[in-house]
């Protein structure tokens, strides 16, 4: 871009030290909702995350000397600014990401806020093992420790919401951090930057690098003085991640994609299960690693399903996402449209029905947005278990549904994924969902419900959804090393 052109322009800056540094290379970033340039992010590389590691290394004695207690009155008081500058942190979330300025408003920015609160809570109430040994006249107990510089790595969906998740564990526990947003969607994290300073937070003890995860996210990755790693993206990426860190022996928490299952028996509240399950497969533009993209609905009632799931999900409205009325904005990127764009396609092309969305109803969006990368809720039906839109993670706003007959026979096929991260199970049959629940190789197993997240319990996938799980008790295992000490008397 030319210099009028980038004088335009916001301009991010990495966060190193407890200070902003210009950088020599830029990316371009868009706004998926007009197809426009609006942002430029640093395109780092080794350099600046040797820079950024080295602040975090020199920060971390002071601050892992910190009591709990006072990291958590920090903690405390960055939650505070953060909910302070709400609306600014959602405008930026839905113009950065696409998603509509509801959802930022009410789920984003305010999970992020509760992160901070949550662990600021948590890190007071742990406690550690002790265990006596009177024959040998010892006595054991253990003890635990910051680990030291934490890499952060997280996606473009959730943005700040996902890079809180995973910098409030790690800093209430008294690591340091050098964290790596996604290049798409850096701004909320460039905002949050200017807020730790007020907050109390020491310099160089958050540190932001931005840019791609080829140049930034490897040399992070590779680096040798990072000893743990907590990424949440594509399993692709994960291999990666894990080739890289193993000659260093790292720490991995790696929390993956999903093709999540819903299983809905004849005998579902239809009522509350179709409205749920359209919020389930859309929401966010069904960008979210826990949507529904493969509902398995009992024969008795597919067809009756089908009629009103079909009419539910044309309800939703696509269009501008900061108009309050909009249901679903515009999906990250024009390379992430044509790909979600390509499985309905496939669908088709293999015999499968596209009965609402894609291809099917007419998308019509205001001039301002003509150039935007917008896509209606799309259902497919009559897809086979083997085809690609049910094997792999599409991750737009597209779900397939398929009848099944027999509780034998769903949880075979609901299986039948390499991912494991999320379920929903329907059924009035209490004695059913736990069953069910039991057999699902999933993680997360909602019943009659969906997103309902208890921050206490641990979150994570099987399979090729991931390793480990983050949650009170888990983040601070992930981010604590622990000794044991034995005494004899």
């Amino acid at each position: 871009p030319t210099m009028a052109h980038s004088k335009a322009l916001l301009v991010l800056e990495n966060f190193i030290g407890g200070k902003f540094v210009p950088s020599s290379s830029y990316i371009d970033s868009y706004n998926p909702s007009t197809g426009d340039v609006y942002c430029r992010v640093p395109d780092s590389g080794k350099e600046e995350v040797e820079a950024a590691v080295k602040a975090a290394k020199d920060a971390f004695p002071i601050w892992s000397s910190k009591s709990p207690l006072e990291r958590s009155q920090i903690l405390n008081k960055l939650a505070d600014l953060i909910e302070h500058d709400l609306e600014a942190f959602a405008q930026a979330e839905s113009k950065d990401q696409g998603k509509t300025i509801t959802f930022a408003r009410t789920v984003d920015i305010p999970r992020a806020v509760h992160n901070f609160r949550f662990f600021a809570s948590s890190i007071l109430h742990h406690v550690t093992e002790c265990t006596e040994m009177p024959t040998m006249g010892c006595v054991h107990y253990t003890s635990r420790a910051p680990v030291g510089v934490a890499g952060l790595i997280s996606p473009w969906n959730l943005p700040l919401y996902l890079l809180t998740w995973k910098i409030a564990p790690a800093i209430a526990c008294g690591n340091t951090v050098v964290a790596k947003p996604s290049e798409m969607t850096s701004v909320t994290a460039w905002m949050m930057c200017k807020l730790l300073e007020k907050a109390g937070v020491p310099p160089g003890v958050v540190n932001v690098v931005f840019g791609t995860g080829a140049k930034a996210g490897e040399a992070l990755v590779c680096h040798p003085d990072v000893p743990l790693i907590s990424f949440t993206g594509s399993t692709l990426t994960a291999q990666r991640i894990t080739e890289k860190s193993a000659p260093h022996c790292k720490r991995l928490s790696l929390e993956l994609g999903g093709k999540n299952p819903a299983i809905i028996f004849d005998d579902a509240d239809l009522s509350h299960c179709i409205p749920t399950t359209v919020r389930s497969s859309f929401a966010n533009q069904g960008e979210i690693c826990l949507c529904t993209s493969r509902i398995f609905v009992q024969r008795g009632i597919y067809s009756e399903f089908l009629k009103r799931f079909v009419a539910e999900a044309k309800k939703w409205k696509t269009g501008n996402p900061s108009d309050p009325t909009i249901d679903v904005g515009a999906l990250i990127s024009k390379e992430h449209l044509e790909k979600v764009r390509n499985y309905v396609k496939k669908a088709q092309a293999e015999g499968a029905r596209v009965l609402c969305g894609e291809g099917v109803d007419l998308l019509s969006l205001p001039p301002g947005n003509q150039k935007g990368y917008f896509m209606l809720p799309t259902v497919i039906a009559e897809v086979k278990d083997e085809s690609c839109c049910m094997q792999e993670e599409i991750f737009g706003p597209v779900t397939c549904v398929v009848a099944f007959d027999t509780e034998e026979e769903v949880i075979k096929r609901a299986n039948g994924v390499k991912y494991g991260l999320a379920a929903t199970v329907w059924s009035r049959d209490v004695g059913r969902v736990h069953r069910v629940a039991h057999r699902l190789q999933s993680g997360l197993v909602w019943t009659n419900c969906w997103l309902v997240r208890d921050l206490n319990l641990p979150f994570g996938g099987m399979k090729a959804s991931g390793i480990g799980r983050e949650g009170a008790k888990d983040s601070y295992e992930f981010f604590t090393e622990v000794k044991t000490i034995t005494i004899k008397h």
